[in-house]
């Protein structure tokens, strides 16, 4: 099933398990104001409870990934007091953080121009794909700015070492130095964009949707801890994922030899509407014949394996 969903300044396509929002301000270069955030802000949340999605794919639309804040936005709130541009700033900080704590996975997918706000949103998904001419900068410093809200999840990405560098002096740098510092993960010619954000996809929907779920959550607990602190922790985690319903059709899908039949998550019960901008639709869970074949397989391909 293909389904499609208007509004601006945004757009999102449901395909079967798959999510695509695509920011929808092309002028603009997809620059981040305050109603893209909201709408984004709200569809991250809503999809996070959506149990017929799996992945999502951010995305751009037309030349330039996003290049940041608006220019219109950021000449309002140059009048604004300090209470009121804290508040401000909370808009875009909530946004990053739905990103960010979205259990499903997110594969954001890079061409053109990514600076600032943009490189925020890159920083909070799973899995990035850049075209190669693409570009990167963290410009706030050349405005007398900081990547103050950003920071956590760019910092998390690349490290203080790179930051130091590129937070300093806002110099553009390739999408080859970006997949070098981790930034992204895959860098592709422009033609082959879509191609290789499609390899992504399928490969994680090969996984089991609420193990995902978990393993995200699972990074951001464990990350920077002692591994002693957390040795009885881990060990019950484990445990009752072994004994889920997922994890026991896991186990005996791998051992007898077949494609899992993964059940309906325990949390979200029937699908429910992804909402943006006030569009409130139903969408069957169930993938499109090209992702089922290519499942199918690579199941049979591990199955071999085995």
């Amino acid at each position: 099933m293909s389904e499609k969903v208007t509004a601006s300044p945004l757009r999102v396509e449901i395909n079967g398990r798959v999510a695509r929002v695509t920011l929808c301000r092309p002028a603009a270069r997809n620059a981040l104001d305050p109603s893209l955030c909201a709408e984004l802000t709200r569809f991250f949340r809503q999809a996070g409870r959506e149990a017929a999605v799996q992945v999502i794919v951010l995305a751009g639309e037309g030349p330039a990934f996003s290049a940041g804040a608006d220019l219109e936005w950021m000449r309002r709130v140059a009048g604004f007091t300090e209470a009121e541009n804290v508040a401000d700033a909370l808009v875009m900080s909530d946004l990053f953080s739905a990103v960010d704590e979205c259990p499903r996975v997110v594969v954001g997918r890079v061409q053109g121009a990514a600076l600032g706000g943009g490189l925020g949103l890159l920083a909070c998904c799973d899995c990035a794909v850049a075209a190669s001419d693409a570009f990167f900068s963290f410009s706030e410093v050349r405005l007398a700015l900081l990547p103050a809200v950003i920071s956590p999840y760019v910092l998390r990405r690349i490290g203080t070492g790179h930051a130091r560098e590129l937070f300093l002096s806002g110099e553009r740098f390739t999408a080859e130095q970006a997949r070098a510092i981790g930034l992204v993960h895959h860098v592709v010619s422009p033609d082959q964009l879509d191609a290789e954000v499609q390899r992504r996809v399928e490969a994680f929907l090969e996984a089991a949707p609420d193990a995902q779920a978990e393993a995200k959550a699972l990074i951001r607990r464990v990350a920077g801890r002692n591994p002693g602190d957390l040795r009885e922790e881990l060990a019950r985690w484990l445990a009752r994922r072994r004994a889920s319903e997922e994890g026991q059709e896991g186990i005996r899908a791998f051992l007898e030899k077949r494609r899992p039949r993964w059940p309906a998550s325990p949390a979200s019960g029937d699908a429910r509407a992804v909402q943006s901008g006030g569009s409130d639709r139903r969408r069957e869970s169930v993938p499109t014949a090209g992702q089922e074949s290519g499942q199918q397989r690579k199941s049979a391909e591990d199955a071999d394996e085995r």
